[in-house]
């Protein structure tokens, strides 16, 4: 089971990361970004590459 959470977590700071360094909205906004989880940050992520915004 712990490597389950690691792999998660792992995946989260990476959607993070490219979300922040894809400037634009996201830029400072780690702290909000922090509070979601993987399937926010998924969703969130395929909008952003799609050039929606939510």
């Amino acid at each position: 089971m712990q490597y389950l959470r690691k792999a998660i977590e792992k995946k989260r700071q990476y959607l993070i990361d490219l979300l922040i360094k894809s400037g634009g909205e996201y830029q400072h906004s780690e702290p909000a970004l922090q509070k979601l989880t993987l399937t926010e940050l998924e969703i969130i992520f395929k909008k952003h590459k799609n050039g929606n915004s939510f």
